[in-house]
């Protein structure tokens, strides 16, 4: 086959470091236009990306020709100098240094769409840790508590 072709959706979850609640409000609707960005530029194709003021869910098209942890490290980087830059009290911001992805099926889509938009009301009762230990057991995912965060 002389082409080369994929169709890979990838539900990437992090969180501030220390699950700090920094993220204002009103800053998430640019934060979020500004994440879509730089995974276009990477050459994936955004589609539902949302945050609270602790962590991010983002579902995009993996790209075809970028591996999943330069893009992850990318969105990372990028969108900490953005809000860095946004006030001054947002000058020692960062994301936690690891970061959850999970596939999701083509029938899936808009299930996990509707999860990520509706996170404020989800986190009124589950906190991000809970929830991101729900991901983990729902995906079969081995990991030692220790090291999840940092």
């Amino acid at each position: 086959m002389p082409q080369s072709l994929a169709k890979i959706y990838v539900h990437l979850i992090f969180s501030t470091q220390q699950r700090e609640r920094w993220i204002p409000p009103h800053l998430q609707k640019d934060l979020h236009a500004y994440m879509g960005g730089i995974l276009r530029d990477l050459g994936c194709t955004p589609v539902e990306i949302n945050t609270e003021p602790d962590h991010a869910h983002l579902l995009f098209l993996l790209s075809r020709t970028e591996p999943l942890s330069k893009i992850v490290g990318q969105v990372k980087t990028g969108s900490t100098g953005w809000l860095q830059q946004q006030a001054p009290d947002l000058a020692g911001f960062h994301w936690q240094n690891g970061y959850g992805a999970f596939s999701v099926s083509q029938s899936g889509v808009v299930t996990v769409q509707e999860y990520i938009r509706n996170q404020q009301k989800r986190h009124r009762v589950l906190s991000f840790q809970d929830e991101f230990r729900s991901f983990l057991k729902r995906y079969d995912v081995e990991y030692d508590e220790r090291y999840v965060w940092d």
